[in-house]
């Protein structure tokens, strides 16, 4: 094998190698900017949730914020089911 068959063959091992680098921290953002979107969503519904709530023990609820509530506790259980147990501990 000739010099150059070596500088070759390094040199598509080495492209190989970023190639597959480059894809797996593509696949680890992708994946974080899923999780991150995932979290954002439950955040909102869990304000949402709490705004009817606090309407509704502070006399304020409008005629449809019992049926909202369970709109979102059924959003909220969906939610869970795609992307498991939302954190509350924050």
């Amino acid at each position: 094998m000739g010099l150059l068959d070596r500088v070759k063959e390094q040199a598509a091992t080495a492209t190989a190698t970023a190639t597959a680098r480059a894809k797996d921290a593509a696949q680890k953002g992708q994946a974080k900017l899923d999780a991150m979107q995932a979290a954002r969503a439950a955040d909102a519904l869990l304000r949402d949730l709490g705004a009817a709530v606090y309407a509704e023990r502070t006399g304020r609820a409008l005629p449809g914020t019992e049926a909202a509530i369970e709109q979102i506790l059924g959003a909220l259980r969906a939610h869970e089911e795609e992307h498991g147990p939302i954190d509350l501990s924050q």
